[in-house]
């Protein structure tokens, strides 16, 4: 099965746990291209251009996907990630928490 992982960035490390984990499994995972721990931990260091850039590259990977995995952290679901998880549903992939 081909996923998106979606989530909030501040939860990278369980990005990196359940890319792995979902990999191991058989899957082709699509995670983030940036975390904030390449940037001193600072997620504003894009522009408005390049966050826009990788909003809709995230979205074409949900495009490409079967399911995407919600990563909500202590039932966190920020507005990036509502975003994407009402994509998945107007275009009918799977959701999972």
């Amino acid at each position: 099965m081909r996923i998106t992982l979606c989530g909030s960035t501040k939860f990278e490390a369980q990005f990196h746990e359940w890319n792995e984990k979902l990999t191991l499994a058989g899957h082709v995972v699509y995670g983030l291209a940036a975390y904030p721990s390449r940037h001193e931990n600072n997620k504003d260091w894009y522009s408005e251009e390049q966050k826009q850039t990788f909003d809709l590259i995230h979205f074409a990977k949900i495009d490409n996907s079967d399911a995407i995995v919600v990563l909500n952290v202590n039932d966190y679901i920020g507005f990036s990630t509502k975003r994407e998880i009402e994509w998945a549903r107007i275009k009918e992939t799977r959701i999972l928490y």
